[in-house]
């Protein structure tokens, strides 16, 4: 963990660049101590169908959902979002200045107990000045 869940209305794929602001929203995470590397999964899903406000179809969406696994305090947790999000207003500035979207984003905790995990990332992870991470 961390994983991040970035949902955004289809009329922004024209506008954007969707894998450019996961991979930015990766490189801020990785810069993270509270987040371990290994752990970091970024993925963007396009909302088809959706409506907001006034009705109007110009307006678009970017909502950021982070999970993590429980135990780092508020203050941990504030500063990485609020991280995070700054990346994101700063990758959608030029959108933001010609189109109606509305950023939001959300951290919360998950239960370990209730969330079993299992890879093999860590075990093919290599840094070329340092071998292999753990």
């Amino acid at each position: 963990m961390p994983h991040f869940h970035i949902e955004y209305s289809a009329n922004l794929q024209e506008h954007m660049n969707m894998g450019g602001l996961c991979e930015a929203v990766r490189q801020e995470a990785s810069e993270i101590e509270a987040f371990p590397l290994a752990g970091i999964r970024v993925r963007a899903i396009c909302v088809d169908h959706y409506a907001i406000a006034d009705g109007n179809a110009q307006h678009g969406f970017i909502d950021l959902s982070i999970r993590l696994r429980a135990g780092r305090s508020r203050d941990i947790k504030q500063d990485a979002v609020e991280r995070i999000f700054a990346v994101i207003k700063r990758f959608c500035d030029t959108a933001l200045a010609t189109h109606s979207i509305a950023l939001s984003a959300e951290i919360r905790d998950i239960d370990a107990g209730l969330s079993p995990k299992f890879g093999t990332i860590r075990d093919h992870m290599t840094d070329t000045h340092m071998g292999a991470l753990s």
